[in-house]
């Protein structure tokens, strides 16, 4: 994962372009993958782990409607999620995740490893959903994760 992670790094860095994060189910994971290497301060300008309901209401505006209507787990939400984010920040490339980790909070409509990805470049905003096996919430974290770091380095 470093590797891909310094690709990134270097990628962003050429086309001098900065990234913002907003994650839910990874808990800052990404962050985390992102900062543990050395020069991310020069493309990493923000990253906030909104968890509840209401941090993606206060921090990201995340409307309560779409909130009680669609759920926090829901295509509706992550658009929302990186829309707000790419406000707040001005940054060019912005990313959300919220799924359900586990090993509880699952349904049939939406069963634990469900997960919605977002990245916004500069005003194009493109939603990814992903069904991971649900092989433990630290194997969907990280699922979660990887598929993230996949769509910046295919979106740069």
């Amino acid at each position: 994962m470093k590797k891909k992670v310094k690709h990134i790094i270097k990628l962003l860095k050429r086309k001098k372009l900065k990234i913002a994060l907003a994650e839910s189910c990874t808990g800052g994971m990404l962050s985390n993958a992102i900062t543990s290497v050395s020069g991310s301060s020069k493309i990493f300008t923000f990253g906030l782990v909104t968890y509840s309901n209401e941090s993606k209401n206060r921090l990201l505006k995340v409307s309560r409607k779409i909130l009680k209507k669609y759920g926090a787990v829901s295509e509706q939400c992550c658009f929302e999620m990186v829309k707000n984010l790419g406000k707040l920040t001005k940054n060019s490339i912005c990313i959300s995740i919220t799924g359900i980790a586990g090993p509880d909070g699952g349904s049939k409509k939406k069963p634990v490893g469900l997960v919605y990805i977002g990245i916004k470049k500069f005003n194009k905003i493109s939603i990814n959903k992903y069904l991971f096996k649900n092989k433990g919430r630290t194997y969907i974290q990280k699922s979660s994760v990887n598929k993230a770091l996949k769509l910046i380095a295919s979106f740069i």
